[in-house]
């Protein structure tokens, strides 16, 4: 099993002490960057160093109020492959401090969408503590680079067209669907007056126009 280095301000927590009941090695140092560090390799042997910030909930609604913790996850993120956030504690986070809901509501989706790091809820300290060893036992194992996208079914020249046409200003599935039924091929949708497209439903003046203004715009590649 990989060992854990631990920020030594972590001692009072007590995770220190569990883990090292569950026979993980840790070695304890004064971190500049988060609270535990953890070094595996994916599939291609490369090092991979995941990076974890804890917090107690009372301790995440402070470092809101004080945004100390917008500049320690991209501190986080910065420094480490793969950064993780874990949030300690069993009680109502919305009913431990006079905080609105929507507060903590809207800092939880900034840190998983702007930032894209996980957020792990834990119940209390042995329960952090079983996440670790557990994360740590995980890495035992290389880490795999998954690629979805090679996982998907290609598309069908039928498809292919309806996707095309439907990317055009205000055209969606439905409308490209029509479009093509209409004119029979993309050339000749892009060939087509903007009265002509006008017939189709769903196609007044003002999208017809944005259409023909798109497709005729010259091709911005001093702004790239």
């Amino acid at each position: 099993m990989n060992k854990i280095i631990i920020d030594h301000r972590e001692r009072p927590s007590g995770i220190i002490k569990e883990l090292a009941k569950k026979d993980v090695e840790v070695e304890v140092k004064q971190l500049i960057v988060g609270d535990y560090i953890i070094k595996s390799k994916d599939s291609n042997n490369k090092e991979v160093v995941i990076g974890i910030e804890k917090k107690t909930q009372s301790d995440f609604l402070n470092s809101i109020i004080d945004k100390r913790i917008i500049q320690q996850l991209i501190t986080l993120k910065e420094n480490f492959d793969i950064p993780i956030l874990i949030i300690e504690g069993s009680d109502n986070i919305y009913e431990i401090r006079n905080f609105h809901p929507n507060s903590i509501r809207g800092m939880l989706a900034s840190i998983a969408i702007d930032y894209r790091i996980p957020i792990i809820f834990t119940k209390n300290m042995r329960d952090t503590a079983s996440l670790i060893r557990v994360i740590n036992k995980r890495l035992e194992r290389p880490i795999k680079n998954i690629d979805l996208l090679t996982k998907r079914k290609p598309l069908t020249r039928k498809e292919q067209q309806e996707f095309m046409i439907g990317s055009l200003p205000g055209i969606g599935p439905t409308i490209s669907k029509s479009l093509l039924i209409k004119f029979g091929s993309i050339e000749n949708i892009i060939n087509a007056k903007k009265e002509e497209l006008m017939t189709v439903d769903k196609i007044g003046k003002k999208k017809a126009e944005e259409i023909k203004e798109l497709l005729k715009a010259n091709y911005d590649y001093v702004n790239l």
